[in-house]
């Protein structure tokens, strides 16, 4: 049963996105609050999964690909609800969050033409990011705007999606659990690289 908690975290996590969503579109008493409650839940699901999974042993290409899948739809299903409650924010950085996400597609895209494979490197830069993201969320879903947290979430998502870029047109096989460029190219000429526990598999 204990093998399972990773599973079950990623699958909860993806539960904790449509009930975000289902909240802001039924415009539930106390949303706010509460969404901002899921949404740690949510996060650190993404964190623990990771952590108990190579703890146990069992962090598998397998589980690293889903735990990707998830993240996207859970971020997803996040925006969207947060869209719902707040258009305005939205519409005034349409350009930026359009830019942004096509940045995004755009590393899968590689990563498909590339391996026939979604992406699932879990760089450092990406975590970094995906805190940035976290935050910059939590602030709109309150206030209904961010200015700076957002600029900041922009520039840095950018910087890391080019990175993860970088990192798969580098790799000779796709790889799960590439930490930067740097143990890429270290991949690359086929020596083996240090990962942790806590960070990467």
């Amino acid at each position: 049963m204990t093998s399972k908690i990773p599973t079950i975290l990623i699958f909860s996590r993806l539960i904790i996105g449509f009930i975000i969503i289902s909240l802001s579109l039924i415009k539930v008493e106390f949303y706010q609050t509460i969404a901002v409650i899921l949404l740690s839940l949510g996060l650190l699901t993404d964190i623990f999964d990771g952590i108990i999974a190579r703890h146990l042993n069992i962090s598998t290409q397998k589980l690293r690909r889903l735990d990707s899948a998830v993240d996207q739809i859970f971020f997803i299903s996040v925006g969207v609800s947060a869209y719902i409650q707040c258009p305005e924010f939205f519409k005034t950085n349409a350009y930026k969050i359009i830019i942004l996400a096509g940045a995004e597609a755009l590393i899968y895209l590689v990563s498909f033409l590339r391996f026939r494979k979604e992406v699932a490197t879990h760089s450092i830069g990406a975590k970094i990011w995906t805190l940035l993201l976290f935050g910059t969320l939590i602030q709109v879903i309150l206030q209904c705007q961010s200015v700076i947290l957002f600029n900041l979430c922009f520039w840095i998502g950018l910087l890391t999606r080019a990175e993860i870029i970088a990192i798969l047109l580098l790799l000779k096989t796709w790889t799960n659990d590439v930490p930067s460029v740097y143990h890429a190219i270290m991949l690359r000429k086929g020596k083996a690289i240090k990962r942790s526990k806590i960070f990467n598999g």
